[in-house]
């Protein structure tokens, strides 16, 4: 007798379909089993409220290790590149992220990030005048990709020219978070991006101390130095490759994954062009409708209830991000993108003590951005607005290239 065949999983993290367009998906896992395990032992939600709970309530903290651990076997934590991640700021616990968060976020306050805007400005109109004449352009690399490359390099005090070192071995580290297992040739791919990194920035560290400057490596290394909140070495390393990988990342995400969707809303296209006054609701909005950010991690340090099912001490959290803001009881039609909503309650920077230091500045930078481009190139088009170039990666969001054109600006 002729077997039923297996009823496909409802969550397949390394599925292409899944990858390019999670958000069906998503739509099934909230109904069917909003708490929902994983074959390899983590367990997803997708509830606006259930994320909202897992992350800001304090029984949920982080276990890199045995994270790790549970998706690549017990050596993983030799690995070069997974001790430096172990200690970077968004995988420790209290009281080591209290001091490495303090440390940061004096170079995110909101007047600091406020003045930045001058030089974002400029670095958005030098890439639009290289680009205009050419008539056409791939907006990832030559647009999206160059606003957030310069600020972090300027905040970091790295020249821009070396900024290329760095491009896929932070392509990379977007594959190192997603909570699938990873092949041997894989990390020792990602062991040589890291080592290339490492070695760099020990370049620079000794030119810093030797001439430091206003810029957030010096300060950090005065920091490793001296004080109450002294960072070894190991950390003053990791926190420097960790600020220049989630330093742009989520703003070319930003501003790419908002540039495509604005263009398949043409309505809402011309409503932006149509009043400016919209920006900045139109920002929170493109947040919501594709995140940059489509997971956070998180594991129960206590026996915890969520939903009416039990989490056991020492499980793994992945709160689906993109589906809690897709989530029809937080925001009404959820799929379609509305520039003009109201209360939009995203957590595409996550929440509670964890809640993203960059959220600011990467909301200015897709400000500056976007209503540069309505203004200069009027009748940008997108060219694969049907078939966009998705990259296959699930816990960061991204454009591989987003070709656009145009024939004349102001």
């Amino acid at each position: 007798m002729t077997q039923p065949a297996p009823s496909p999983p409802l969550l397949d993290l390394a599925s292409p379909a899944f990858l390019r367009e999670p958000y069906s998906t998503y739509d099934r896992l909230r109904v069917a089993e909003p708490v929902h395990r994983l074959p390899w032992g983590f367990i997803v939600l997708s509830r606006h409220d259930d994320i909202t709970f897992a992350l800001k309530d304090k029984r949920f903290g982080k276990t890199f290790a045995e994270r790790m651990e549970l998706r690549n076997g017990p050596e993983v934590m030799n690995e070069p590149v997974f001790r430096s991640m172990g200690k970077w700021m968004m995988w420790v616990n209290p009281p080591d992220h209290t001091r490495l968060r303090g440390l940061m976020t004096k170079a995110f306050g909101a007047r600091r990030v406020e003045d930045m805007r001058p030089r974002i400005q400029k670095i958005v109109d030098d890439a639009i005048d290289r680009m205009l004449p050419n008539g056409g352009a791939d907006l990832i690399a030559d647009f999206s990709f160059t606003l957030p490359i310069g600020v972090i390099c300027d905040m970091l005090g790295i020249p821009l020219a070396d900024s290329h070192m760095f491009i896929a071995a932070v392509q990379n580290t977007a594959k190192l978070m997603d909570p699938v297992p990873l092949s041997r040739a894989e990390i020792d791919e990602a062991n040589d991006h890291f080592n290339l990194m490492a070695e760099y920035f020990e370049r620079l560290f000794e030119q810093r101390r030797k001439d430091p400057g206003d810029d957030l490596t010096s300060a950090l290394i005065a920091a490793s130095e001296e004080g109450d909140a002294k960072l070894s070495k190991e950390e003053l390393t990791a926190n420097i490759i960790q600020l220049f990988t989630a330093g742009h990342e989520t703003s070319i995400n930003l501003i790419g994954n908002g540039l495509l969707a604005l263009h398949q809303y043409p309505d809402q296209l011309k409503l932006l062009r149509d009043d400016p006054s919209l920006l900045e609701n139109a920002v929170e909005e493109l947040l919501r409708y594709d995140s940059p950010v489509q997971a956070a991690g998180r594991d129960a340090n206590a026996d915890v209830e969520i939903n009416g099912v039990p989490i056991a001490k020492g499980e793994a959290i992945v709160c689906l991000l993109g589906a809690g803001n897709r989530d029809p009881e937080a925001h009404t039609d959820p799929d379609r993108l509305d520039i003009t909503r109201q209360n939009i309650r995203h957590l595409s920077f996550g929440g509670g003590s964890r809640y993203c230091i960059g959220a600011q500045l990467a909301r200015i930078e897709a400000e500056v951005a976007f209503a540069t481009l309505l203004k200069r190139m009027p009748d940008l088009q997108i060219d694969n607005l049907d078939n966009p170039d998705w990259r296959l990666t699930f816990v960061i969001r991204s454009l591989n290239t987003l070709p656009a054109r145009w024939s004349s600006a102001n």
